[in-house]
């Protein structure tokens, strides 16, 4: 256990108390049963006695203790949400239920910060400046004002205080998750300290405002040509660190199902058009807005869709991508052992992984929806069983990938609540018939045939040399081998507990069978005691054996 955690832990002692009594009002204390730390144990309870646990789900309590730490831990378990290959559905169905509830800050805060980021004061930046917020999350919050050229903008400011309580939770954060990782077993599967890292990266990323303008620049670029979407046209002049000025939208948002309905538009069209962007998004471009919630997208004049909330993305690399077309393509064309082999390629696989039994469970998913009309498939609730299924054998997706999953999943959601009739299976369809062609095309070709060139020849470059400076080591006796046993210290330790309590049973049987003095009632006192001594470790070694597990364990 290193110090540094701790140490982090101490120096964050009030907000550790304050994390801590929340844990043990909504019954999550036990997470940490693992701990032998009584500083932390003593905190692990809640201010007023209370546990909200009873007719209460663990998922739902987990929601709402996250719910009740903030911004940071609120930010958390949204993007635990994505990560159903590591929690499961339960409860990252409710953690993407996870919605801050917090007051705005006051007009004059919001102004302070602006005045501060763009260096001039709220009339020299804009004709009119609304105080009361349209819209208020954890990190930002929203105000329409007007520019001195007449146009309607939306200005999203960074709540005060959120970057610097953001700063200490993920210390705290990250020093749990060192703890969790080593004292507890219950969570220790679900790789606590690596879903930090990412956390923290993701976290960094959005409350830093110049990413989301830079977001909003490159989807404007890859739909320039696209009447049928509209992203908010960003005035770089009017942006910061902590501020971004964007053109404002006048429509309905997809949350408003009533005004949609009265609108008069075809509002299938506009789930098709919704859908049709994010595919284009994921399979044209591999950059998508990566948060397809339904109060994310808007319905302006003549069926056009308009996307507000860039600030969470997802990329997928050349590589990554490859892999995703060969995984759908498996799944097209009903081929388990391309799916299987595809999903072992993709994951993190335990070891102990049965491959077999991976391939007949994929094989039985595949069997399900062949043959059934596309507009009857659900693409959410396919993939949903399959990430159960690649959860069930312990695989650990990539972040990218199960965002990406996350995404889809969610998109068929909001355009069924659009339309019921739109299939996503069915739109899907023609990009897959254009991932075949593109994978057969000749500059494909060419592009994978130049990237083989250039691996065989740092291959080839580097043996020569390599072979050389091994056999030179070879030669001067200065070439060693390391060799690694893993899990060698059980066995020795149950070996020599063994011989040891055989060679205390016989020596006991030896005084025993000869009455060696001293005596009592006839029998040999240290024959009796050295067959307690015998039975006591024999004991042992069946209880070490049974649970597979070192002598000096204590589980």
């Amino acid at each position: 256990m290193k110090i540094d955690a701790l140490a982090r832990l101490e120096r964050y002692a009030k907000r550790i108390a304050e994390i801590a009594a929340v844990l043990g009002k909504y019954g999550l204390a036990d997470l940490f049963g693992g701990f032998k730390y009584a500083w932390l144990q003593d905190r692990l309870k809640s201010a007023d006695g209370q546990s909200l646990t009873e007719g209460v789900t663990q998922a739902a309590r987990a929601r709402m203790a996250l719910t009740e730490l903030g911004t940071t831990f609120i930010k958390l378990g949204q993007m635990l949400s994505t990560r159903a290959d590591l929690l499961g559905p339960e409860l990252t169905e409710e953690l993407s239920q996870l919605q801050a509830n917090v007051p705005p800050d006051a007009a004059s805060v919001a102004r302070a910060t602006i005045e501060k980021e763009l260096g001039h004061p709220i009339q020299e930046l804009f004709a009119q400046f609304d105080d009361e917020p349209l819209a208020a999350a954890s990190v930002a919050q929203v105000h329409e004002a007007l520019l001195h050229t007449g146009q309607s903008v939306v200005v999203k400011v960074r709540r005060a205080g959120v970057a610097e309580q953001a700063a200490t939770d993920l210390e705290i954060v990250q020093a749990l998750a060192e703890l969790l990782e080593k004292h507890s077993p219950a969570l220790r599967t679900y790789q606590p300290l690596a879903v930090v890292r990412q956390f923290r990266r993701t976290l960094l990323r959005e409350l830093d405002f110049s990413y989301e303008r830079q977001n909003l620049e490159e989807f404007s670029r890859n739909f320039a040509d696209d009447p049928t979407v509209c992203i908010p046209e960003v005035f770089s002049d009017l942006c910061s660190h902590q501020v971004v000025t964007m053109e404002h939208l006048e429509g309905i948002r997809g949350t408003e199902i009533e005004r949609l309905k009265q609108s008069g538009e075809d509002l299938g069209e506009f789930a098709k058009r919704g859908a049709n962007m994010y595919l284009e998004m994921v399979f044209r471009d591999g950059f998508y807005h990566a948060d397809p919630h339904p109060g994310n997208l808007i319905l302006l004049p003549g069926n056009v869709v308009g996307v507000v909330d860039c600030g969470m993305v997802g990329r997928i690399d050349e590589d990554l991508r490859d892999e995703v077309e060969a995984l759908l393509l498996g799944i097209v064309e009903n081929d388990s052992n391309l799916v299987s082999e595809q999903v072992l390629r993709l994951g993190a696989v335990p070891a102990d992984c049965a491959r077999e039994k991976l391939r007949a469970d994929l094989q039985d998913f595949m069997a399900d929806y062949t043959g059934h009309p596309l507009n009857e498939i659900h693409v959410g609730a396919a993939l949903s069983n399959l990430v159960e299924i690649i959860r069930s054998h312990h695989i650990v997706l990539p972040p990218a990938l199960a965002l990406l999953l996350k995404t889809i999943i969610v998109l068929e959601g909001t355009s069924r609540r659009f339309s019921p009739d739109v299939s996503l299976t069915e739109l899907m369809q023609p990009y897959c018939s254009r991932l075949m062609l593109r994978r057969l095309s000749p500059s494909r070709i060419a592009k994978r045939a130049r990237r083989t060139f250039r691996v065989w020849d740092r291959l080839l470059t580097a043996l020569p040399r390599d072979l050389t400076d091994l056999l030179a080591r070879f030669r001067d006796g200065s070439l060693t081998v390391h060799l690694d046993h893993r899990h060698l210290d059980p066995i020795v330790n149950r070996l020599v507990l063994g011989i040891l309590t055989a060679a205390v049973f016989l020596g006991s049987s030896e005084l025993w069978s000869r009455q060696a003095a001293p005596l009592l009632y006839g029998v040999s006192i240290f024959g009796a005691i050295g067959y307690a001594i015998s039975l006591f470790l024999g004991w042992r070694l069946m209880r070490a054996i049974r649970k597979s597990g070192n002598i000096q364990s204590k589980d």
